[in-house]
């Protein structure tokens, strides 16, 4: 189960940081990343981070800005996001694999980010 929390409501430039809380797939079998939907926009893929945390990908229009990173202890993702753009806005969703797999399987409920 992913359940995110920490959305808003923040103006351009702002930051925000937005959490996943999981069971069972923050652990070394799974990889787990951070999507976002936009009204009328496909969802696109966000940032993702390895088993272990050893590595991290993003897209384009959010790196250098973004930062994922997990704690496996407390069984929670994180998206760190500075420089806040209304491009941003989107409903963003966590979302985890079995690492043998690619496509995510398990998927969250979505927290809204809207920036103005």
């Amino acid at each position: 189960q992913l359940v995110e929390s920490g959305g808003g409501s923040v103006q351009a430039g702002g930051s925000l940081r937005i959490s996943c809380t999981a069971s069972g797939v923050t652990d070394r079998r799974h990889c787990m990343g951070w999507f976002r939907q936009a009204p009328g926009k496909e969802r696109e893929a966000v940032a993702s981070i390895s088993t272990d945390g050893g590595s991290t990908d993003y897209a384009g229009s959010v790196k250098g800005r973004f930062t994922i990173s997990k704690d496996n202890a407390k069984n929670t993702l994180y998206l760190q996001m500075n420089s806040l753009k209304p491009e941003d806005t989107a409903m963003y969703y966590c979302a985890a694999r079995h690492r043998t797999l690619i496509q995510y399987n398990y998927w969250g409920q979505g927290t809204q980010v809207t920036v103005s």
